[in-house]
């Protein structure tokens, strides 16, 4: 079996902002408050502890309590919910999408990244409480990225209609859906559990949010999840200081303009608005914008003086809802956390964000890039070894995997470089009877070297390409163990469902992987079932 060790950096799919994050380099440093290590946490954890009131720990615990009160959950989330009323007690945060049935695979790497972490800081701060958090995504309205998911190399889609906050929509038209799903995954023992994680999370709930949660509780509240739906007036009351700050002050827009200019060199994940609020109802949440000296609310005919929007705030908080540059803020508002756990894409943005937080007083958290797997099976593990292959080797692009088992599979070398070292040793002597002439000679010997090195090129991909026919199994072998593994040529984790592992291994799955995964790593894990 392979012993190599991929690191997120030579992974190969992470950008260079990411690679630079987890280097630590020079230039990032203002752009996040500490790195994420154990000892880091101690001061992290004092300087919210410092900002962060008992009122709203009571206004948390008790929301949660009522969004938990048609749920089955495991003592140890009761626990955590109640252990939040204390000033002791802090969370470790994920957020994602209400993704239909979880979306890709690393839904579950996000909140294993979640709970190993808390697990890790009890064990180093035992004096404290760690609750891990998954915040679920409930007032997006992009529809189209949630409402599929694949499966064995298949996309099955919900077609419905939805305008408003995602977590609001109606689950109806799901029984249809189910059903096709269901032949699809046939009749065995696994099978049938599935069908009544997808029966009981999506058929016998009404909205997707509640939806959500009774699947992420299911599959994850035995180990203490906390599941929070953030649309709700009661936690909007919190934030209300902040909401009317954004609309009179506009001080995201000026610290995250100045930040980006920060971030030149690099490709910006998300640009500020001038206001990041949205106005939302249970079919609307449109962009508020600023202009004739009025609030409008775009694509209505919604339309607000600053005293009516500002009285709104107060009476309906509710109806306001941050977009991806003010949702980190609230969420540091109302829960006492200390660190986010988020892909290489949601690291980026909340790296845009810190001056943000500094003018508005509010301690910025941890920044930790969730875990990355590979799941493969044993028998892909022996063709792995058949054709001594590298996990390096498979997590390369593919023509360079060809390319490098080609020189690997070859009786003779296929790189000419020797050719061409020799070649310019002889010319080499013929510059120096060059330099005893005219130039017009020296240009004669540079255009016929360049000629030679060219034709010794040529040659080399002939040699490559006719070597590749020659070998053309073993390659396909390859290239197909390389496209079951990378399926559409990109991450596992970023393409299949997790059905399709529960097939296979059942109520094992996401022990075997929580077991073996360590969030404060850097490293792309393999997990071989």
């Amino acid at each position: 079996m392979p012993t190599d060790c991929i690191s997120y950096q030579t992974s190969g799919y992470f950008t260079p902002l990411m690679n630079d994050y987890l280097n630590q380099k020079a230039n990032l440093r203002s752009l996040y408050n500490r790195f994420p290590t154990l000892e880091n946490f101690a001061a992290q954890l004092q300087e919210k502890k410092e900002s962060f009131n008992d009122e709203t720990r009571a206004t948390l615990a008790n929301v949660l309590q009522n969004q938990y009160k048609n749920t089955t959950i495991s003592e140890l989330t009761q626990q955590n919910i109640e252990a939040l009323k204390v000033s002791n007690t802090f969370t470790v945060t994920t957020g994602h999408q209400l993704n239909l049935f979880s979306g890709p695979l690393y839904f579950l790497y996000k909140i294993i990244s979640t709970i190993n972490l808390t697990k890790e800081l009890k064990a180093k701060y035992p004096a404290s409480n760690f609750v891990p958090v998954y915040w679920m995504a409930t007032e997006d309205h992009d529809f189209d990225e949630i409402n599929y998911f694949n499966f064995k190399g298949k996309k099955f889609r919900w077609n419905a209609e939805s305008t408003g906050p995602v977590g609001r929509l109606n689950t109806d038209g799901l029984n249809d859906f189910f059903e096709i799903f269901a032949l699809e995954l046939g009749h065995t023992t696994n099978a049938n559990k599935i069908k009544v994680l997808f029966e009981e999370a999506y058929l016998q709930h009404s909205n997707l949010a509640d939806a959500t949660r009774h699947l992420a509780n299911a599959l994850f509240g035995e180990q203490g999840l906390v599941i929070i739906d953030a649309d709700t007036s009661d936690l909007k009351k919190l934030f209300i200081p902040f909401i009317k700050q954004e609309l009179t002050k506009q001080n995201a827009y000026k610290s995250v303009t100045e930040t980006i200019k920060e971030l030149s060199e690099y490709n910006i994940q998300v640009n500020p608005r001038e206001i990041n609020l949205f106005y939302i109802e249970d079919s609307i949440r449109e962009r508020i914008i600023y202009e004739n000296d009025n609030y409008v609310v775009n694509n209505t005919d919604l339309a607000f003086t600053e005293n009516e929007i500002l009285d709104l705030v107060t009476t309906n908080p509710e109806k306001f809802s941050p977009n991806v540059i003010m949702r980190p803020l609230y969420q540091e508002v109302i829960l006492p956390n200390l660190c986010y756990i988020g892909g290489g894409g949601e690291i980026a943005y909340w790296l845009e964000l810190k001056s943000f937080f500094n003018t508005v007083n509010v301690p910025f958290p941890i920044l930790l890039v969730r875990n990355s797997v590979l799941l493969a099976t044993q028998k892909q593990v022996s063709k792995i070894d058949k054709l001594e292959l590298s996990w390096s080797d498979l997590f390369s692009k593919q023509a360079n995997l060809e390319n490098k088992l080609t020189q690997k599979l070859s009786s003779f070398p296929i790189d000419l470089a020797k050719q061409k070292e020799q070649l310019c040793q002889q010319f080499d002597a013929l510059y120096k009877i060059a330099e005893q002439t005219d130039k017009s000679f020296s240009g004669a010997v540079k255009a016929q070297e360049a000629k030679q090195i060219k034709g010794l090129e040529n040659l080399e991909k002939r040699l490559l390409k006719a070597q590749k026919r020659k070998l053309k199994d073993q390659l396909e072998r390859a290239t197909d163990l390389q496209n079951e593994l990378f399926p559409n040529k990109s991450l596992q984790e970023r393409q299949n469902n997790f059905s399709e592992f529960y097939l296979e291994q059942g109520v094992d799955l996401i022990p075997s992987i929580m077991n073996q995964l360590k969030p404060l790593e850097q490293n792309f894990e393999v997990i071989i079932f």
